[in-house]
């Protein structure tokens, strides 16, 4: 009797450190370390959208979504190896601005970021916007409030982003980077 009842209180104090994680709260700023982790469940300023929300307003065509995981860099290797880069899939129909959800940005990333957003809302800042990347990722919650930060008035984020949208068996596309200033 006394084994059984310690066996029971050892698997209840395990069930009490197993339980869910609270969410963290927001920062200040912006995230600049340890993206992949979980996300607060608000951003003060932006709509926060669930998969359903998500995909009935790109349904309705009523915003224009914005992919910005980081592209992966190139690995340095030996002349003559061929490498190809492997495909980014995103939501049908999005601009992916690739490395602007880091916490801090380069001068010229941050241009990059605002080319991209004048072109993906048609110079409108009350059009929706609708960021995203991957799911328990810092880089859309920071490139959201820095999208918020430059005067767009309807910012929403989708926390969930490309992980949440293939769970629902929505349509995930290729997708190749907004050209930087001289690419083509």
């Amino acid at each position: 009797m006394i084994r059984l009842a310690a066996m029971l209180a050892a698997v209840l104090l395990a069930a009490s450190h197993v339980r869910a994680q609270d969410p963290p709260a927001e920062p200040e700023g912006y995230r600049t370390e340890d993206y992949r982790a979980p996300v607060p469940i608000t951003l003060a300023g932006a709509r926060v959208l669930t998969t359903a929300e998500a995909a009935a307003i790109w349904r309705d065509k009523s915003g224009a979504f914005v992919d910005v995981l980081p592209r992966a860099p190139k690995p340095n290797l030996p002349a003559g190896t061929v490498w190809r880069e492997r495909p980014h899939r995103d939501i049908p129909g999005s601009i992916w601005l690739p490395d602007t959800g880091y916490g801090k940005l380069a001068a010229s990333t941050e241009d990059y970021m605002r080319r991209g957003l004048v072109r993906a809302s048609g110079d409108d800042r009350a059009r929706l916007l609708v960021i995203y990347c991957q799911e328990n990722c810092w880089m859309s919650w920071n490139a959201a409030k820095r999208v918020l930060s430059y005067g767009y008035r309807n910012v929403a984020w989708y926390p969930e982003g490309t992980d949440g949208w293939g769970r629902a068996n929505l349509p995930l596309a290729d997708a190749e980077p907004e050209p930087r200033e001289g690419e083509q």
